[in-house]
């Protein structure tokens, strides 16, 4: 099966070689490069969220897979949907899905469910790809589309992804896909990311989770990003650091009613 892009031409340019210029504008070409765990990336429109994702991918060191965690704004298909075979379209080529890492994935989890109808329309993991295109060719992802859900459930989902990976040889990088405060007034949104992504940064799942519910933090991403530092944790991470924060406000000047974007690196 190839999954065709559906937000391309919207959320960033549609054609090839613009979309290879428009991505270019972000990346940090003399950024150091590092080995990471996880990754916070943000999955906006480029024009507003480019810059935040930009900097977060080009600071790693580029693995044979990514896990990509994304949030479900659709609410079509399972609560805990992965797809398990068969390749993502963008304008600048196709991405394979790494079956072998997602079945396992699968297998060890009581709670992901083989369901490609979560993915089709969903853009919070299909943004993540063109950069990846950009900066590595030889990688392939695993793609899971998240719903809300309690702890319990992150966690079976962390485990599940850690294992295979404490197991095997091959090199993975988790990416929880998520945007920060929506639509609140920028000393608003400052104060409450600052909350969110401090939690990101300490590792502590338990706390985001529980700020973000506490808070009324309209992060929809919270979920993706909670199983992402569960599964670094058991992989050994012991720091995060904050890469880049912004909202929509500094790039179009209007800060009445921003949205939030963190980018973070796990290690």
């Amino acid at each position: 099966m190839i999954r065709k892009a559906v937000v391309a031409g919207q959320f960033y340019d549609g054609t090839k070689e613009s979309l290879k210029e428009q991505v270019k504008k972000y990346i940090g070409e003399k950024a150091k490069k590092e080995k990471v765990i996880g990754a916070l990336a943000p999955h906006a429109g480029f024009m507003f969220s480019g810059g935040v994702a930009g900097a977060v991918y080009s600071r790693i060191i580029f693995p044979e897979t990514f896990v990509i965690l994304g949030p479900n704004h659709t609410g079509a298909g399972h609560p805990c949907a992965i797809m398990t075979k068969g390749r993502w379209q963008t304008p600048l080529g196709e991405v394979e899905i790494d079956s072998d890492l997602a079945c396992k994935i699968l297998a060890n989890s009581k709670s992901l469910k083989e369901d490609e109808r979560a993915h089709s329309y969903e853009h919070s993991i299909e943004v993540q790809l063109p950069f990846l295109q950009y900066l590595g060719k030889d990688f392939k992802f695993v793609p899971i589309c998240l719903s809300h859900l309690d702890l319990e459930t992150c966690r079976d989902i962390g485990k599940a992804i850690a294992k295979p990976i404490k197991e095997g040889k091959k090199k993975v990088v988790i990416v929880a896909s998520s945007d920060l405060t929506h639509y609140e007034p920028q000393e608003e949104a400052n104060k409450k990311d600052k909350i969110a992504l401090d939690a990101i940064v300490k590792l502590d799942p338990e706390e985001l989770f529980n700020k973000i519910e506490e808070l009324r933090i309209s992060m929809c991403g919270v979920i993706p990003t909670s199983i992402m530092l569960m599964a670094s944790k058991e992989l050994g991470a012991t720091k995060g650091e904050l890469v880049k924060y912004m909202t929509s406000g500094d790039v179009i000047g209007d800060y009445r009613q921003v949205v939030g974007y963190g980018g973070a690196l796990i290690k």
